[in-house]
């Protein structure tokens, strides 16, 4: 299934995707994409939904993030070997994880906010992990079990914050609109190897990002099972997982993003992304 959120921000509604294409509304069925929504045996009842009797959302309705009331939205940094190779650094050992906060979190089509005293904000394009059944110290067999589904997130940086403001990358990944995720939370049986997946993203029609799932570090299950030894995963909460070579500050001389662009991505089964730039 390919689930959504739709209409006003804060005020969304859910939705699906029917096999025409069409987008369905589901809130006759179920509150949000969230909760327990997102549990394996609520995700098999709207599986057996007859969608094509659902009412039609409009279709100028805006998209919103494809998940709701996310509670944390862990990241993974350096996780793919082409992207460390460009920027320089050394292959982790262990995941480099750190936090967007859940306020960064927007539609996949929203305009993005370029911060105030903003130099360097950059682009990355990566493969988001929706939990679906919770866990603590998860084994890496069963990892793929606490999965509810996948989708698309621009983690969008700014690098002078991150990198050179002192103390953890953090300030430099949350800020207002850097996690567009969407458009469609889909699910854990569309996607068989969520290891193998193309991924692009685009500024301006050009193509600086063109890679794969396949050059990633640490997969999906090893994440989930180190992830869940130093904390409890919870529905409902989104992992972004690493962002292949290509972002801005790879580029030789760099290029970063300004008010007015815009940017577009998308990963192979997941759908597309497309955002305005503009000035906070």
């Amino acid at each position: 299934m390919k689930l959504l959120r739709f209409g006003p921000k804060g005020f969304e509604k859910p939705g699906i995707v029917a096999p025409d294409g069409s987008l369905r509304d589901l809130s006759g069925h179920v509150e949000d994409i969230a909760g327990k929504t997102l549990l394996p045996a609520q995700l098999e009842a709207l599986a057996g939904l007859d969608l094509e009797s659902l009412p039609t959302i409009d279709s100028g309705a805006r998209i919103g993030p494809c998940v709701g009331r996310v509670g944390k939205f862990i990241c993974i940094g350096l996780n793919y070997a082409d992207h460390a190779a460009e920027t320089g650094a050394e292959l982790p050992a262990e995941p480099v994880v750190f936090n967007k906060w859940t306020s960064a979190i927007c539609g996949p089509n929203d305009d993005i906010e370029i911060p105030r005293d903003s130099r360097s904000t950059d682009w990355e394009v990566e493969l988001g992990v929706v939990i679906g059944t919770p866990g603590r110290y998860i084994d890496e067999a069963d990892a793929m079990n606490h999965v509810a589904g996948y989708c698309v997130i621009n983690d969008v940086s700014e690098r002078e914050f991150q990198l050179e403001r002192s103390g953890t990358w953090d300030k430099g990944k949350g800020c207002d609109t850097f996690g567009p995720l969407g458009p469609w939370l889909v699910t854990a049986d569309e996607i068989s190897d969520p290891g193998n997946l193309g991924m692009w993203l685009e500024v301006d029609d050009h193509r600086y990002q063109n890679g794969s799932t396949s050059t990633m570090v640490f997969g999906v299950a090893h994440l989930l099972a180190y992830l869940s030894r130093f904390m409890s995963l919870q529905t409902g909460d989104v992992i972004s997982t690493g962002t292949p070579p290509g972002v801005g500050m790879g580029q030789n001389p760099k290029v970063y993003l300004r008010p007015g662009q815009t940017m577009r991505l998308g990963i192979e089964g997941l759908g597309e992304q497309c955002q305005r730039t503009v000035q906070a």
